[in-house]
Formats: structure tokens, sequence, C-alpha cells
């Protein structure tokens, strides 16, 4: 692969975790792959008052501990840290500006980036317009004269429909949408990528892939861990606006997207945008029986004793913030009508795991007796994202011996499998696509509001009737059992994944 065009990626917030613990380890991982250009330069801004040696200094400590590949001689941590530097403003003042055209043009002079920038935000959302403002009072938001301007975003992409609405509307004013990169980590995943290869390049699945044979679709978020003090974030996001809204429903679009007329951006995120498009409205009775909402409570995972979510910090102690949600919803047009989606995700579950579960139809006759009498669990395919990545197909065989009794068997693919293959990490895979300027991965303005239409109404219902249910469970368990009861057949329940995918039904790590 040829690596991008000679740039400078400018980090704004570049003091703060997340440029610790996934950019900056990511970009390194880049360089050891030979995979960023001679020229390039990474600019940190913020508000702390560091110089270039101690901000060095801090991410070398955060390679060490963070960076997927470690330093060796082809590839130090000291011959990669000259490429940072950092300097500190007001950044919610556009008048600052000048100081980061400043050190763009010394940059520019030393390192020959060809005038290309990368912006990223890695802040608080409340600072992306001011930043957006301030960029465009120095003229840094113009692509120009083979010159290339990008800006990267992180979540959450707004609160709500309209401050959704209103986010882009701003943004728009200032970036073109080509220039806009709005960055959901799950899509960096490998596995997650892979759900599209595996659907349209094999014909033993695409046929199988609608109303016809897939009974319902099933997926998981599922996070061991609570907040870890981050109660005053998530007291405004809780659990639908912190992972389905974004997460879930893009893995959602993947599964049931239709096949895009060729591999490139264009194409896979307008059918993206046909699934958001086709998510059947709720009505109020759905609103009150298809959504279970859940908040874990105090335990002992272990033998350690975990608090509850009211006893977190920054948690006010009556709050009504879910920590679990599971919805049942449907996507209206021809290839779905009437499969149920099924999705939930959590905090403090047993275990951390996220996994999609095609349940194709059971055979329409029962001739073979089990060993535990079901069969439901027969004709899954699961798609593993994380971790123990992979792929599993779940299916009947034969029991050696007199009779025609069946057991599950599993076949499985994993990626730890391929000896000398390289996973790169999500930050990783995204951050070289918006370098080489291809925004298949990145979440297009027009999906972001489409998935907020949906989710919207949610919000609303609970705001009218702040009585609705919000059952507790226990931390370390799989949360509230009224969940079970969105599935219509009672045969059919949650899959309750292990850590391994491999060895699936023989053991289970947690």
């Amino acid at each position: 692969m040829q690596p991008p065009e000679p740039h400078t990626l400018v980090i704004f917030g570049a003091s703060g975790d997340l440029t610790k613990r996934k950019l900056v380890p990511a970009l390194f991982d880049l360089e050891k792959q030979k995979l960023l250009p001679d020229n390039f330069k990474v600019l940190g801004v913020g508000r702390s008052k560091l110089s270039d040696q101690t901000f060095r200094k801090n991410m070398e400590e955060a390679l060490v501990k963070f960076a997927y590949q470690k330093s060796d001689e082809s590839t130090r941590y000291d011959k990669f840290i000259k490429r940072l530097d950092y300097i500190s403003f007001d950044t919610s003042n556009p008048g600052d500006y000048h100081i980061l055209t400043k050190k763009l043009a010394e940059i520019q002079k030393e390192d020959n980036t060809h005038g290309n920038l990368i912006f990223y935000l890695a802040i608080p959302p409340a600072l992306y317009i001011p930043v957006a403002q301030g960029l465009v009072a120095e003229g840094l938001n113009q692509s120009k004269n083979k010159r290339w301007r990008r800006i990267v975003i992180e979540k959450p992409f707004g609160s709500d429909l309209q401050s959704s609405l209103d986010l882009n509307s701003k943004l728009l004013q200032f970036f073109t949408e080509d220039q806009i990169y709005r960055i959901d980590h799950y899509l960096g995943k490998e596995t997650v990528q892979n759900i599209i290869v595996t659907r349209f390049s094999n014909a033993i699945f695409e046929p199988l892939w609608n109303r016809n044979f897939i009974h319902h679709v099933e997926i998981t978020a599922a996070e061991d861990i609570g907040i870890e003090n981050r109660g005053g974030y998530y007291e405004q996001s809780g659990a639908l606006r912190d992972m389905f809204q974004n997460h879930l429903l893009q893995l959602v679009a993947l599964v049931a997207m239709e096949p895009p007329v060729l591999a490139d951006p264009k194409s896979i995120r307008n059918e993206v945008l046909k699934v958001f498009e086709s998510l059947r409205p709720m009505n109020e009775k759905e609103l009150m029986q298809s959504i279970v909402r859940g908040q874990y409570t105090a335990s002992t995972i272990r033998g350690i004793k975990v608090a509850g979510y009211r006893q977190e910090n920054g948690v006010n102690p009556e709050s009504r913030t879910e920590t679990y949600i599971a919805v049942k919803f449907y996507i209206d047009n021809w290839r779905w009508n009437d499969v149920p989606f099924c999705v939930r995700t959590g905090k403090r579950l047993p275990t951390r795991v996220t996994e999609i579960v095609i349940h194709f139809q059971s055979a329409p006759h029962h001739i073979f007796s089990t060993l535990t009498g079901i069969l439901e669990d027969h004709n899954q395919l699961i798609i593993r994202i994380h971790p123990d990545e992979g792929l599993l197909i779940k299916f009947g065989m034969k029991i050696p011996g007199a009779g025609y009794k069946v057991q599950n068997v599993n076949m499985d693919f994993l990626y730890s499998d391929l000896v000398n293959i390289y996973l790169p990490n999500a930050y990783e895979r995204l951050l070289l696509d918006c370098m080489l300027g291809d925004p298949t991965l990145f979440t297009r303005g027009d999906a972001v509001e489409c998935a907020w239409k949906f989710v919207d109404p949610i919000l609303n219902y609970w705001k009218s009737y702040p009585d609705h249910a919000l059952y507790g469970y226990p931390s370390g368990t799989w949360g509230p059992k009224e969940a079970d009861e969105l599935f219509e057949d009672s045969k059919y329940k949650w899959r309750y994944p292990c850590k391994n995918l491999s060895n699936d039904g023989i053991y289970c790590e947690l």
C-alpha cells in the first residue's frame, strides 16, 4: 500500500486520555508498518501549558503502555516522538488561532508537509463549533491549490435529532461534507468490515440472507466494567445514546444492507442510509413493550464488592439513567419484512463481548431427537467483533452410535489462527483511511440524522413517561430477566456469550 501524501495531523485535546491511549499509539503502529509519509508531523493543541519536550515525554510513556507493537531498532520510540510538537492556546477564542497558523507555517517550512492538514477534534462536543469557527477565521478550512483540509469529529454527533441537525448544519457552514469525517471506532474493527465480505463474496450466505430463511437477528455489546468515574457524562448519555444510536445501529446497517453496486465509499454509504430510512417507527405500545431498560445495582463479583450505578461518583442518587437497554425493532423492506432485530447493550455484565448472531429458521419438521431436547441452538452464524474475533457456525450433527440423536457442533474461523497476520486496531485503520481520503468507514451526515429520527421517539417517550419501567440488575449478571420477554416465541432466548468464541459450548471463559 502506498503511504498517504505528506501532511500535518493537528490533534485538539492532545493532553487528553483519547490521545494518549488511542491516537498516538495508533500513529506509532502505522509508522512501524511504514504506512506514514516521510513528511508527516503531529501537532498537539491543548489548554494545558506543556513544552514540546514534556508532551513528547508524556506520549513516549503512553506508547510503552498502549502501543500494539513495541519499539525496536528499526522503529524506535524516540525516532517517532520527534514527529510530535505541541502548542497551547484558548481554543474557544477565535482570536487566538493566529498562534496555530504561525506554528503550521513553521512546520510547513521545516518539514515540507505540502500544506495538507487534518484536524482531529478529541474534545468535548461543546467545543466542536468554536474550534471550527477558529479554523475558518484563519482560512485553515479551505481545500485549494491541490492542498486538502479534513476534520475528524468524535461521537456523540448530537444528543437528539434537533441537536444533530444543528451540529451538521453549522459544520457544513465551515466545511464541505467530503471534508468531514465522523468517526465511529466500531467501524474500524476488522470483523465489522468483514461482515460485508462474508455476505457479498460468498454464495453460500447471501441467498439465505432474508426473511425466508432468517428467524431473527441478535446483537450484543456487553461490557464488564461500570462507568469508571464518568458519572457526569453518563448521566447525560445513558446506554441508548452512548451505544445504541451509533455503534449498534451501524452494525445493524451492515447486517441488513443491500449489495452495493461497487465497493466504494458512495455506494456502501448509500446502502447504509437506506437501512436507516427503512427502520420501522415505533408506536406508543411498541415503545412500552419492545424496550427494556435496566440499571446495575451493587453486587459481589469474584469476591470483590462493586458499587451500584447510583453509588458511582457524579451520579444522582435517584438517577433513572439506563446502563442497560434491549430493543426489538423491524426493518420495513422486501428483504427483512417482519424479521425481528433484537439488540442489547449494558454495563457491568459478566464479560466484555460484542457479537452478531444470525438465527436461521429451524427445520420445518423435527424428526430427530437431541441430547438436550433443544433444537433452536442449531442453525446459527455468530460474527464475533470482540474479543476472539472470528466467525462461528453452529449446526446439528449425528452422535456416533445407534439411532439418530443430534448434538450441537461448531465450525469456526478465528483471526488469531492466521499466522504472521497483523490485526490492526480500529483507530489505526480509521486514521489511515482519513489520511488517504477514504470515507467508507466514516458516518455520513444524513445517516446520522436518520438514525436519530428512529431514536428520538424513544427519548421523547421516556421524557413524557418518566416512570416507565427501569429494572435493577445485580452487577455481574446478564441484565434484567424481562429482556427475555422481547422474544415472541418462548423457545428463543438471548445467547449468553463467553469471552472465548473457539470451543464454544465446551468451556466458557468469562
